[in-house]
């Protein structure tokens, strides 16, 4: 199987070098800069699972793209997503598969106006990853897995045989006939973390430790749930509960990384993440009074950002 990770940073670079260590056929598809760090240095991980250093990876740069692969595994931030489509648009050929990591849903319509909703998985991951100054990748917790699956839960061919690549690189990859239910949870879960800590500005326990501040956390779970379960994706109770004592663990230092990219001052995905809730319940005519206060702020942010 022939591989093509869309970019080499923190989330790309740690899935794809890993099947590339277990001698999977994997190329990343990288912008110049990027393309001479690898050459040079290598695309090294940091890991509890393990270092290495990976010479010398095969890279390509997207006018120098010319083939098809069978899998694109994508996982650029939401507001990269139209200048990565452009980028591996030459990859995907009449069977090519695309394997998309981001949050939400909205990626899901705009990849499928593109190239068709039969080429197009779903898929999610769980991972703290980020990349230090050298620019290497440093995997900060042991949790680490990748979910994926075909839209209407049948488990295809071209699914098994993602399966069997993805599980010679050890991180927990599973193929999901539900994977559309996980995405779900998935968003709800992060846009409460996202929603809580952006708006209050500090950790789960020090929300929890303010008066109305586990009101505030719960307030924000039970609206973003409240969306999953009028687009037909009530969040199961498994998930729920496990949600619930995360976001209400006394001292906990959890944070969202949206919340850690407003501390430095980047780009927010505060459109894909909350906005697009928002734009659904609205929809579904679910009220979303702590939602939509959380959104104004983060615009905000994004207004005094630029």
């Amino acid at each position: 199987m022939r591989i093509l990770v869309v970019g080499a940073g923190a989330i790309g670079g740690y899935f794809g070098g890993r099947m590339l260590q277990a001698g999977r056929d994997v190329t990343f598809l990288v912008r110049p800069k990027r393309a001479s760090e690898l050459a040079s240095a290598g695309l090294v991980i940091k890991s509890p699972h393990g270092d290495v250093t990976l010479t010398a990876p095969p890279t390509v740069q997207a006018d120098k793209l010319d083939r098809t692969f069978d899998l694109v595994l994508l996982s650029c931030k939401a507001f990269d997503l139209e200048d990565a489509i452009r980028s591996f648009a030459p990859a995907v050929g009449p069977k090519t598969a695309i394997l998309p990591l981001l949050n939400g849903m909205r990626h899901l319509d705009v990849l499928d106006q593109r190239f068709g909703a039969n080429a197009v998985l779903g898929g999610l991951c769980a991972i703290a990853v980020t990349l230090n100054e050298r620019r290497e990748i440093v995997q900060l917790a042991p949790l680490q897995s990748l979910g994926f699956g075909e839209r209407d839960g049948k488990i295809s061919d071209r699914v098994r045989a993602i399966a069997d690549a993805m599980e010679s690189g050890k991180f927990g990859a599973a193929a999901s006939a539900q994977v559309i239910q996980d995405m779900w949870e998935k968003w709800v879960f992060l846009a409460s973390l996202a929603a809580s800590t952006c708006a209050m500005r500090g950790p789960i326990g020090a929300i929890l430790a303010a008066p109305g501040g586990k009101d505030f956390i719960l307030g924000i779970l039970d609206e973003c749930s409240a969306v999953a379960s009028a687009a037909g994706y009530a969040p199961t109770g498994p998930f729920s509960e496990r949600a619930r004592s995360m976001l209400t663990a006394e001292g906990s230092q959890l944070t969202a990384s949206m919340f850690r990219d407003i501390k430095v001052g980047a780009r927010v995905e505060a459109d894909h993440i909350i906005g697009d809730l928002i734009a659904r319940g609205d929809a579904a005519k679910v009220p979303l009074p702590k939602l939509k206060i959380v959104y104004t702020h983060l615009k905000t942010y994004e207004t005094q950002r630029l």
